[in-house]
């Protein structure tokens, strides 16, 4: 049985086998923003799901958002803007450095402390980014 990574690779190289030279042409002539209605199609569908505690419906709609987004890195990778590597790892450290009481030791009193606490790891985010 596969384990997760295996599963994920997987996923990875068909997206990719359905955007090579065979694939599918529905697949190779999409865009970032051609698939932007797929998407918000696809969140409203998990979000129905969700309201309706549809489980095997969430499973499969979750999978279909998961594969836009590896879609989404694929397209943007063949042009070099980004890979789904940068994705995944620009979102674990931002999980990381959002969760210094989990991952560096410090503490939060309440949940209100930790708000404050996220709060303000974000906008000295956003002020770096500037």
């Amino acid at each position: 049985m596969k384990n997760t990574v295996e599963k994920f690779e997987a996923l990875l190289q068909t997206v990719r086998a359905l955007r090579g030279q065979n694939g599918c042409p529905w697949d190779q002539k999409q865009t970032t923003g051609s698939l932007k209605k797929y998407l918000i199609e696809e969140f409203e569908e998990i979000l129905e799901a969700v309201e309706n505690n549809d489980l095997k419906n969430l499973c499969e709609e979750l999978g279909d958002f998961l594969y836009l987004i590896v879609m989404i890195a694929e397209i943007n990778r063949e042009t070099e803007a980004f890979s789904l590597d940068n994705v995944l790892e620009e979102v674990n450290e931002k999980l990381v450095r959002r969760h210094p009481h989990v991952f560096s030791g410090t503490t939060v009193a309440d949940e209100t402390a930790l708000r404050k606490q996220w709060e303000k790891i974000k906008a000295a985010e956003k002020a770096e980014k500037k």
